[in-house]
């Protein structure tokens, strides 16, 4: 019998407790044990780990990877999936890898390409994908001279740090002043191009922004599954229109992702969005690292969590190929447990207590007795949504 995988998520994604069911759930029924830190002791990702533990705050990425390598050692972890300090831990590849630890993240050159999105946008762009035009800007009259030539051409601005993930930042620039409209309904991302110029105006520092057009829909996200020697295993896009969701291996959106994943080295498994610029699919992002949608891939028979831990222990794979393309569907959050409230915020890394609270019972109408137990209260779920758009580390 094959000996029991250790893996270890670090700061990571609510949405990844679908990531560690999937590697529960593997074809070849082989043992998982999941180790989980964070930063929030309600994070969904540390009640679904079988052992967990709260991430010191405060440390520099250099102390980080030393914390990184100890829980390596500590846990006897076979797999670490790091987002938190990407850049700095898989800059140490060879010390995780001398404690006996694989990392499931792409080559440190590949991460610090696309850790800039000015950057990526000349790299991809010099081995012949598409991006749609952009401006960095970093003063008041950089960005109106880029609005301006962008509205020139008919397009609406938009803007986004050249550094960041999961759309945070994110703007709509409109010449609408400023009204009840702005504050009527739920928060928007438009904001009045005035009001941006002159609260850049009043910053204490520069900002260090991209100005595109804004891309219309659909917006394809391009999962890869590529191995250590470069070739990629597996390439599927996932589609976002409006609620609606659904999959594709359209070339169109599927090849300039390969080329991607091939060309830099994005090793395992990372995300390649796309959307349109006119009637042409542009590079709009790339995440090196595992999306937070990625478990929607299983309704086309496809488990890349589990095949990218295969390749991390050196062991082959196979072309992954969707057994089928399943219907347009639409997304649904679900709700996941946490942790007891009473947790202590500094614990040991021992495994999670059963999460199983007990309340008292509600009482049942007179001719009504119930013996099923008592439901979780609202305070003790928390939902790890099936968003494909996760903003953050939650």
């Amino acid at each position: 019998m094959a000996s029991r995988v250790r893996v270890w998520l670090n700061r990571t994604y609510a949405e990844n407790v679908f990531f560690m069911d999937q590697l529960r759930s593997n074809p070849q029924r082989r043992g998982v044990e999941i180790h989980a830190t964070h930063g929030d002791p309600d994070s969904p990702v540390l009640a679904a780990a079988d052992t967990a533990a709260m991430e010191p705050d405060g440390l520099s990425p250099a102390a980080y990877v030393e914390y990184a390598l100890d829980q390596c050692a500590r846990h006897s972890v076979d797999v670490f999936v790091p987002v938190l300090h990407q850049q700095a831990i898989v800059a140490h590849r060879a010390d995780f890898a001398a404690a006996g630890t694989a990392l499931l993240a792409p080559s440190v050159e590949a991460v610090a390409v696309f850790q800039d999105k000015a950057t990526a946008y000349q790299a991809v762009q010099a081995v012949g994908v598409p991006v749609p035009p952009w401006w960095r800007v970093r003063t008041p009259e950089d960005l109106v001279a880029a609005v301006e030539a962008l509205e020139a051409d008919g397009h609406q601005t938009c803007f986004k740090p050249a550094a960041g993930a999961g759309g945070v930042g994110f703007r709509v620039l409109t010449r609408t002043p400023f009204s009840m409209m702005h504050l009527n309904g739920f928060p928007s991302p438009y904001v009045p191009l005035d009001l941006v110029v002159e609260a850049m105006r009043q910053a204490d520092e520069p900002v260090d922004w991209l100005v595109m057009p804004r891309l219309a829909e659909p917006e394809v996200s391009v999962d890869c599954l590529t191995g250590p020697d470069g070739r990629v295993r597996m390439a599927v896009g996932r589609t976002k229109n409006g609620r609606r969701r659904g999959f594709t291996l359209h070339p169109s959106w599927i090849e300039p992702a390969r080329l991607i994943a091939e060309a830099f080295g994005l090793h395992y498994l990372t995300n390649i969005q796309f959307r349109m610029f006119g009637d042409e699919p542009v590079l709009m992002d790339v995440n090196t690292r595992p999306a937070g949608g990625l478990h929607q891939l299983a309704q086309c028979g496809v488990n890349a969590p589990w095949a990218a831990v295969q390749l991390a222990l050196g062991e082959e794979t196979g072309e992954l190929v969707p057994s089928a393309l399943a219907p347009d569907y639409t997304v649904v959050a679900g709700p996941r447990p946490v942790r007891p409230v009473s947790l202590p915020q500094q614990r040991t890394d021992a495994p999670a207590p059963a999460l199983t609270p007990t309340l008292p019972a509600v009482p049942a109408p007179a001719a009504e007795v119930s013996t099923a137990p008592a439901a979780a209260p609202a305070s003790a779920a928390a939902s790890a949504g099936a968003s494909s758009a996760a903003v953050a580390p939650a």
